[in-house]
């Protein structure tokens, strides 16, 4: 469903992204876990064609594309094909939440007012927020904003839907209501790539994840060879430590 082939980007003469190969089939749902500053966040970009790679392939289903010789036309099919979910949410702070979702379904797939209007809604009750359709983004709270991203995401009905860090801008008790709407997502039957550091979530919605450290990619697996029989040591170390900061937040929590 989705290969991208050696993969490179750079930004300012450092590289980011050292030759990336990766292949996720059709309906499966791929964590992508690592330190910040890694690369898993610019993979996805680039996906999406947000960020231009210096070199390498990509081939969504039927379409197949060389990123040195992309046209204009070639970026709007890639972009057709997939939805991105951003960590800062990405809402229009001007326009209702109805008009938020509606608008990339006007821009991008040239539907009718009346089409995009009527797949937002459907995709808002699907997240839980029918009733604030009419609501300005500053009456929201962050869980909402970001369920609001979603159903733009959703309402493009992308083949690949991409999730950045989709709950790390948020406060804590308001994490679990996007982690629900991400796991109705997952088990629709989406192609799902997800960026995340709730590592508990990654292990139970995964079908794959993806380890990445300094640009490269250094472990795939199922959740139970990355979380509980990993063989590399850079993955175990990782995971050793964000659990040992996840425990001493709940201390500090208790504490508190």
């Amino acid at each position: 469903m989705l290969h991208v082939k050696n993969l490179h980007v750079s930004y300012n003469q450092k590289e980011v992204l050292k030759g990336i190969n990766l292949s996720v089939e059709k309906g499966e749902v791929v964590s992508f876990i690592g330190p910040s500053g890694t690369g898993k966040t610019t993979l996805l970009k680039c996906i999406n064609y947000l960020e231009k790679p210096q070199q390498g392939e990509i081939q969504i289903g039927d379409l197949h594309l060389n990123y040195q010789s992309l046209s204009k036309q070639d970026i709007l099919k890639l972009r057709r094909k997939t939805a991105m979910v951003f960590q800062m949410f990405n809402i229009f702070k001007h326009k209702t939440v109805i008009q938020n979702v509606m608008d990339a379904q006007i821009a991008v797939q040239k539907k009718s007012k009346n089409e995009a209007y009527a797949m937002s809604l459907k995709q808002l009750e699907k997240v839980g927020l029918k009733d604030k359709i009419n609501e300005y983004p500053s009456r929201l709270s962050g869980g909402q904003l970001q369920r609001v991203g979603i159903a733009r995401g959703l309402a493009l009905e992308p083949e690949l839907i991409l999730f950045d860090e989709p709950t790390s801008a948020l406060d804590p008790e308001l994490v679990e209501e996007v982690l629900k709407v991400i796991e109705d997502v997952a088990k629709s039957g989406m192609t799902t790539l997800l960026v995340t550091h709730e590592m508990d979530f990654a292990k139970r919605i995964s079908d794959k994840v993806v380890f990445m450290e300094n640009g490269h990619i250094v472990e795939v697996g199922t959740p139970e060879q990355i979380f509980e029989k990993s063989v590399n040591v850079r993955t175990r170390q990782f995971l050793k430590k964000i659990y040992a900061e996840q425990d001493q937040q709940k201390l500090n929590i208790k504490g508190g």
